[in-house]
Order: C-alpha cells, then sequence, then structure tokens
C-alpha cells in the first residue's frame, strides 16, 4: 500500500517537474542570448524540451491515478494534465508571438491538475477518518 507522503510526494514531484519546465521554455529567450558560448544550444533542441515534457507527464499520470484509484475518483485532474500537456506539447500553434503565453498556459493546467489532486486526496482522507470515527 502506497503511503500518503509517496502519494503527495508524486504531486510535488509532478508540479516541480513541469514548473522546472516552464521556467526552461520562458528564460530561454533570455539566456540564449546571454550564454551563446556556454551550451545553451542544447538547452534550445527541441527533443530535450519534448524529454522535460515527457517525463513531467509520466510522473503527473503516475501520481494522479495513484490519487485516483486509491482516494478521489475524480477525473477531472487528469484531464486537466492531459490538456496542459497537449497544449505545452504544441506551444508553437499560434505562433512564436504567442508561445510564452501558451507555454503558461500549458505549465498552469499541469500544475492546477497536481494542486487540486492533492485537495481531492487530503478531503477524502478527511472524510474517510470523520466517517469511520462516526461510526465507532
Amino acid at each position: 500500500m502506497q503511503t500518503t507522503s509517496n502519494r503527495a510526494f508524486l504531486d510535488k514531484l509532478g508540479i516541480w517537474a513541469s514548473s522546472l519546465c516552464a521556467v526552461h521554455c520562458l528564460s530561454l529567450p533570455i539566456l540564449l542570448p546571454l550564454i551563446p558560448l556556454v551550451s545553451a544550444s542544447f538547452f534550445a533542441q527541441n527533443w530535450f524540451e519534448k524529454t522535460i515534457l515527457s517525463l513531467s507527464m509520466i510522473i503527473g499520470f503516475w501520481a494522479l491515478l495513484s490519487g485516483f484509484y486509491r482516494y478521489h475518483r475524480q477525473l477531472y485532474p487528469l484531464y486537466s494534465l492531459a490538456l496542459g500537456g497537449l497544449i505545452y506539447w504544441n506551444k508553437g500553434m499560434f505562433g512564436d508571438s504567442y508561445e510564452p503565453f501558451t507555454i503558461a498556459v500549458g505549465a498552469m493546467l499541469i500544475v492546477g491538475a497536481h494542486v487540486s489532486n492533492i485537495k481531492l486526496c487530503r478531503s477524502c482522507r478527511r472524510c474517510e477518518t470523520t466517517c469511520s470515527s462516526a461510526q465507532s
């Protein structure tokens, strides 16, 4: 059985991974001109960005599915994560000028999915302890 701290750790890890991905994408236009000789081009590679996002999504689905099956049975955090990942993956869909906004929306949906999963899991735990103590 997975402990509460392990499940919360997965949500927090997912929040950190998606937040770092957003910071990376949003700071790249500033860092790229400043440090061209320090391998900033490595971080600008499309495969690097897709790898970070993929890891973030894998961690996110793992954390959210754990909360879904063990506690709350609510699908909207999973929908939010999937939509945020899809928007983030296709960040250039509205053109380069809107890319920072697209990244921000995708990242907020991913982080919001983790935050709502944490809140739903906590509320279900409180409900279980309240219901079990009332029945005793």
